[in-house]
């Protein structure tokens, strides 16, 4: 028979969560917001919020926020919904609990700002009392109710006549700490205030207390969005649009492509950078939710792609983050960034069509830009390729021009590549394009798609080497001597030497010589010192013939020309070495730690052999 567990042994007892609300507070400093100036954002979201509130029950009604700081006392006034006594019990005297949740504004929350019940906590950021008077617009000669709240977790709650705030609304009264004058000076209350609410659509005014400039009836968001204004022309509307831009991001935009996506309640501008950035680089775009700043440095309400534009934009149903500085990764935003992207590439299709200049100096700064996009988007890739610059045997030059020139197009595959054959190349008439950087050889390889004339191949040795003039057999002949001895100094290289004849003459040598032949050169180098192991094994089933390096001399040069006459083996091995090195420092590839030892000892050698001569 089993034991009975005695009941006692089970006891359960309900208890409550202690709260340090010092502690609470110093988490939200330390990691939830970025600064403690958010406090007037969060003041002023929940007016806001309460404004929104109050307008569904009363929606003709003429409501406003009303700031005031005077260095002693920050306040902000409301005519929203107000608070009853039942709400301050629930609301404010319980941590993370939000009134936006209430019944009866819960089916409403998508028109409120915030989703999070801290924000009031906010203050204690920099105030160690948070005093709220508020009346409710809900119930009719509703009394007024006080809440004091301290930052050692204590609070007060007392019900006040009606006399005590004449009007519905709710008033919040900071008195800041001595250390937080920085965030509650009045001017910087006032700077706060524009920062995060000039695009509101409440009325909000500010008063210092002194009756001057920010004394009185000061609006904070004196003028809608400039969006939002009606102009008497188009250029008068782009004009304000681009002074906005200039005024918001201090730049003067190159153009603003004006941006409305109706499904999510979005509007706002891009501005298009005058002057190139860094590759990949991503600038922050400023986001408002409903009017208020929400993030100065959004930078994933568009593609990485799109790093040539800022933008500002307000919108009605993305999803900011609890700390409501960014916005929450979710479908809304995957689909607004995808539709703005869409807007961007609109705006450079209008541009092609129908404006080049503007065309013209959007790629000049921007083009790597563009090349990002056109290698996934084929609509790009068609409108603009012709129209991108390259790095060409021709100078900088579009694509377009240097087809009509040229209806084979060779493409390297490294910088290095291109600057070791370019004045060569463009001598014996090969149209060469540098495809060493960032998606160019791809690019040029899908030139034939939009120029159906035009062929495009990779640029080899062989292509090169064959497009060079063969000397005489006579020369060829006399030369061979000295040919021999510079291909016995340069084996160690893996380097095989020919004598030829091509422009420019002033250019003594090329050496020919493939990053890819380079590595092979190493693998199978690598395999000979393993021989007889196991990973010996693996690259010797790996190993191919490996590509030889080839140094082409040029005997239309002077200094060639004399070398292959000399007869002395050193001084001709050492004269190899020297047209070997020089050769290799003209193709700006990184040289190897022989070959700069080459370098300076075939240097010393001639010097030593000019000064025994001499003697």
């Amino acid at each position: 028979m089993p034991l009975r567990p005695n009941a006692a042994d089970h006891a359960t007892t309900d208890r409550t969560f202690q709260v340090d609300l010092r502690g609470l507070v110093d988490l939200l400093s330390h990691h939830l917001y970025s600064s403690p100036r958010v406090y007037l954002r969060e003041l002023l979201q929940n007016a806001v919020d309460a404004l929104t509130a109050r307008h569904a029950i009363e929606p003709d009604g003429s409501f406003g926020i009303r700031l005031y700081a005077d260095g002693s006392v920050v306040r902000v006034e409301d005519d929203g919904v107000g608070l009853t006594e039942a709400d301050v019990h629930t609301f404010l005297a319980t941590i993370g609990r939000s009134s936006k949740r209430a019944e009866g504004i819960a089916e409403q929350r998508g028109d409120f700002i915030g989703q999070f019940g801290i924000g009031l906590l906010s203050c204690f950021l920099v105030a160690d009392e948070i005093h709220v008077l508020s009346r409710s617009a809900r119930t009719p000669d509703a009394p007024a109710v006080e809440w004091r709240g301290r930052g050692d977790g204590s609070y007060t709650i007392r019900t006040l006549p009606a006399s005590a705030r004449p009007r519905p609304g709710t008033t919040v009264t900071l008195t800041p700490r001595a250390d937080a004058g920085e965030w509650t000076r009045p001017a910087q209350v006032h700077g706060l205030a524009r920062h995060f609410g000039s695009l509101l659509r409440h009325p909000v005014t500010f008063d210092d207390g002194t009756g001057g400039p920010g004394g009185p009836g000061a609006y904070v968001n004196p003028e809608p969005a400039p969006w939002a204004r009606t102009y008497p022309t188009p250029g008068a509307r782009s004009r304000a649009l681009a002074a906005y831009g200039e005024e918001v991001f201090g730049f003067t935009p190159l153009d603003t492509i004006e941006l409305y996506l109706p499904a999510v309640g979005l509007k706002g501008i891009a501005c298009v950078l005058p002057e190139a950035v860094p590759a990949g680089r991503r600038h922050g775009h400023r986001v408002h939710v409903k009017g208020m700043l929400l993030s100065e440095q959004a930078e994933e309400i568009l593609p990485e792609w799109a790093f040539f534009v800022r933008c500002v934009v307000d919108a009605e149903s993305l999803r900011p983050t609890a700390s409501r500085e960014s916005l929450y990764e979710d479908d809304t935003l995957a689909a607004v960034r995808d539709a703005l992207a869409e807007r961007l590439r609109a705006w450079i299709a209008r541009a092609a069509a129908s404006d080049p200049d503007l065309l013209a100096r959007f790629l000049q700064a921007h083009h790597l830009a563009v090349k990002s996009l056109a290698v996934h988007d084929d609509e790009i890739l068609r409108m603009l390729l012709p129209w991108l610059p390259f790095e060409t045997t021709d100078g900088h030059c579009t694509l377009d021009e240097f087809a009509r020139t040229h209806r084979t197009v060779l493409v390297t595959s490294s910088v290095e590549e291109f600057r070791q054959v370019a004045a060569i190349a463009s001598a014996a008439g090969l149209g060469v394009v540098n495809g060493g950087y960032t998606y160019d050889r791809e690019l040029v390889h899908r030139l034939p798609e939009i120029r159906l004339e035009v062929a495009v191949a990779d640029l080899d040795p062989a292509t090169l080497t064959a497009h060079l003039d063969p000397v005489d057999r006579e020369t060829e002949l006399a030369a061979a001597a000295y040919l021999a001895r510079a291909r016995d100094a340069l084996a160690v290289f893996d380097c095989d030497v020919a004598l030829r004849t091509f422009q420019p003459a002033s250019a003594p040598a090329l050496l020919v010589d493939s990053r890819e032949a380079r590595h092979e050169r190493t693998r199978s180098q690598l395999a000979r010192e393993q021989e007889g192991g196991l990973w010996g094994d693996i690259l010797g089933a790996l190993r191919q013939e490996a590509p030889r390096a080839q140094l082409i001399l040029n005997q239309l040069n002077p200094l060639v020309r004399t070398a292959v006459t000399i007869d002395e083996p050193e001084l001709a091995r050492t004269s190899a070495e020297a047209l070997y090195g020089q050769a290799a420092m003209l193709s700006r590839r990184p040289l190897r730690p022989a070959e700069s030892s080459l370098i300076n000892r075939s240097f010393l050698d001639l010097l030593a052999h000019a000064l025994r001569k001499d003697s």
